[in-house]
């Protein structure tokens, strides 16, 4: 070959190989960059290619697909109890994403989870076409209902969780939405109802002292948003106290009342109790059914902010994701992080013991001190999905029970567990008993607003066990309501969902 040739030869192979490094980096290194690329509309189209897999509640599924004639989303998600699962569930939509648990569980749900792929093939040669697996979820149909039904006109989130496992067996926020409007393939009329959701032109005010409008219906108020916990927070000052060896629940405080009122230290404000008579010389068993504000308060004050604040760290509180034993609760969704903040004075430490002044909560996290006195101390870390499963319904993945923390002794639980059922049966919580059941609670009407200027919040959280053994720990929180201010209470409103919740669950 001459010289000329060779440089030709040479120079061809040259490209052949260029084009060859180019087409391997194109399509293995770069491949899911571009399969990612949001103007990627293929990625999109292929995932409305086929049956999308269902969540399933109890074995059934609360979601399906619907064939379709347009020939780039052939299918779409329908959602068969739309606002009652939406701040579970969360939304899919051609054109705006999803959110929640649609989005977490994307993978098995379209299709793409590697688990799944032997499925794919067997299901093409067998030509029964793709589908995406199943997500199983730890939810009770009936609780669920009650709870959603039970907040029916109101604003607000309950929940209920399995106290020896964490299951979440109940999750509801209201106002809801329904997602259905959001799966359609109507790119006009998507975004009108997604403006409608987002875009709260109904608004009649904004609470002074939060930064969340009550009006929107796609947050979810269970565990994105925090509360003033109010008396339910007294749960914890009250485990503090026992945990310090200085209390029992028959142990008479001292608060040093001064012609009845318990003044904030250096000043002529006082702190005010609904039963001041009673409350004056209480036990802390009494204090408790009562809701004494002046008992806890002082309580708080002989305990320290130190001691008060490490028990609601060992709840669950001020969890931010920082040092080895503080990760940031995802069930899997994320959860907002709920605050004891330290640094306090006297005063704000008074405040704060009753769960007022800085201290906020998620309703899943007041749910989750309950589970942990009803569970021997012992708080089990949330979950809403119980298996992944393949298209055949065969189990991919199930979720094992994790202990969150040991957050007090078996013994102080079991007498937090007596001092919430003397609530139930001879204080502010007679609302929520249930006949053949044994149950605790605790109220709580949380101040909220400028001087109190806002309607209160409205708390109750509870346990029940069945005379089978089977136990449940729920939280409620009524944010507002068509009652008038003087009859907003967490007994009368709060209370009887709570109720309705735990019958769901304990009674056959």
């Amino acid at each position: 070959m001459n010289k000329p040739l060779r440089r030709v030869s040479v120079f061809c192979l040259i490209l052949i190989a260029a084009l060859m490094l180019r087409a391997n980096w194109v399509q293995v290194v770069k491949a899911d960059d571009y399969a990612d690329n949001k103007n990627n509309r293929r990625a999109a189209y292929e995932k409305y290619s086929h049956p999308r897999g269902d969540f399933l509640v109890e074995g059934k599924p609360i979601t399906s697909s619907v064939k379709t004639d347009d020939r780039q989303y052939e299918y779409l998600r329908k959602y068969e109890f739309g606002p009652m699962y939406a701040p579970i569930t969360g939304y899919i939509s051609p054109y705006i994403g999803s959110n929640l648990l649609e989005s977490i569980e994307d993978d098995i749900l379209s299709g793409k989870d590697s688990r799944l792929f032997v499925r794919k093939v067997l299901d093409t040669v067998t030509n029964k076409g793709t589908r995406g697996g199943n997500v199983a979820l730890t939810i009770n149909a009936k609780a669920q209902e009650a709870a959603f039904n039970g907040l029916d006109g109101k604003t607000g989130a309950a929940v209920a969780i399995d106290p020896d496992t964490g299951k979440v067996l109940a999750m509801a926020s209201t106002p809801s939405y329904d997602p259905n409007v959001l799966a359609q393939n109507d790119r006009n009329a998507v975004a009108k109802a997604y403006d409608g959701l987002t875009l709260d032109t109904s608004k009649t005010r904004k609470t002074p002292d939060t930064n969340f409008d009550p009006k929107k219906p796609m947050d979810n108020r269970a565990i994105r948003y925090t509360y003033a916990p109010g008396s339910t927070f007294k749960l914890v000052t009250a485990a503090a106290a026992l945990s310090s060896g200085d209390f029992k629940p028959d142990t008479v405080p001292n608060v040093p009342l001064v012609g009845g009122k318990l003044f904030y230290p250096n000043s002529t404000q006082f702190l005010p109790d609904s039963h001041p008579t009673e409350c004056a010389g209480a036990t802390l068993q009494k204090a408790l059914e009562l809701s004494c504000n002046t008992v806890f308060a002082s309580v708080g004050q002989q305990l320290s902010q130190e001691k008060v604040k490490a028990q609601a760290d060992a709840f669950g509180f001020n969890n931010f994701g920082k040092g080895t034993n503080q990760n940031p609760l995802d069930i899997p969704s994320r959860v907002a992080p709920s605050v004891f903040p330290a640094g306090l004075d006297q005063g704000q430490l008074m405040r704060s013991s009753i769960g007022q002044d800085s201290v906020a909560s998620t309703p899943m996290q007041m749910a989750m001190v309950v589970a942990g006195i009803v569970n021997n101390g012992k708080v089990m870390k949330p979950y809403l999905v119980d298996e992944l499963r393949a298209q055949n319904l065969s189990v991919l993945e199930k979720t094992q029970p994790q202990v969150a923390n040991q957050a007090i002794t078996p013994e102080v639980a079991q007498m937090l567990q007596d001092m919430m059922k003397g609530v139930v049966e001879n204080g502010t919580g007679k609302s929520a008993r249930i006949p053949g059941v044994t149950v605790g609670g605790k109220t709580g009407t949380a101040q909220r607003g400028v001087k109190n200027s806002e309607p209160p919040y409205a708390w109750f959280v509870s346990y029940a066990k069945g005379a089978d053994g089977k136990k449940v720990a729920v939280a409620v929180v009524v944010e507002d309501s068509d009652a008038e201010r003087n009859e907003v209470s967490g007994s009368s409103l709060a209370a009887p969902i709570a109720k309705a919740m735990m019958e769901a669950v304990v009674k056959k």
